[in-house]
């Protein structure tokens, strides 16, 4: 098991930085916000808090949520229009220093891809670096459930991204930052997690996780070390 040292040395010699989004790299639960804004809010609250909480299988969650929600082509669209995400104080200013030094940065995230490609054009990410859940919706717009077949639709769906990506690119050694369980289950085959506690802290995450950060500037002064 690598100690806090090497933790912050595989950070500052990585070659890829994978970032969770909600709760993360944004403020809020992208699905959370979806279910408010689609009246269903504090129902599926609950069942996102279960989730992080690794007490249920990420799909079974994500089913059953989006079961409740039943989210319209038109409401993601409006959602994302007139309540866009926020990003988390930080979090421009540590990627674009990663990208400044040459480093790869993905979002990796359980949350929609309409919604994290919104992030990642704020955030000057590809959105060729994107992978999120792809909601389907019937040719009249109506909820028609998600892509079962994207990695992030089930638990441990984050490693094998990031094993893709290792694959992929040759990258030598991959850091994970994530609020969630399913951020902390990355690691391996990621090379390094960092846990976020800056707008969400995850009990089991605070706990088990080697290095644990409240600010995005804690980051930022690590890279300034070399």
């Amino acid at each position: 098991m690598a100690s806090l040292m090497e933790l912050k040395e595989i950070f500052r010699s990585a070659d890829a930085v994978c970032f969770d989004v909600d709760s993360t790299v944004i403020r809020e639960e992208g699905i959370d916000e979806l279910a408010k804004f689609c009246g269903v809010g504090d129902a599926v609250a609950e069942m996102t808090r279960r989730a992080m909480g690794g007490t249920v299988t990420f799909k079974a969650a994500l089913t059953a949520r989006l079961g409740l929600i039943r989210p319209s082509y038109e409401q993601v669209q409006k959602l994302i229009s007139d309540n866009p995400p926020q990003l988390t104080p930080g979090i421009r200013e540590l990627v674009s220093r990663l990208h400044q030094r040459g480093v790869q940065v993905f979002l990796v995230s359980g949350g929609f891809q309409s919604i994290v490609e919104h992030v990642a054009l704020q955030l000057n990410i590809p959105t060729a670096n994107v992978f999120a859940n792809r909601l389907k919706f019937y040719f009249n717009g109506e909820y028609a459930g998600f892509d079962e077949t994207q990695p992030t639709a089930e638990s441990g769906g984050k490693g094998r991204v990031i094993t893709h990506l290792k694959e992929q690119f040759h990258f030598k050694k991959v850091v994970m930052i994530g609020d969630g369980a399913t951020d902390m289950e990355a690691c391996p085959p990621g090379d390094c997690f960092i846990g976020f506690g800056g707008n969400v802290v995850r009990k089991q995450v605070k706990e088990k996780a080697k290095w644990y950060i409240t600010h995005f500037d804690e980051l930022l002064k690590e890279l300034e070390e070399r």
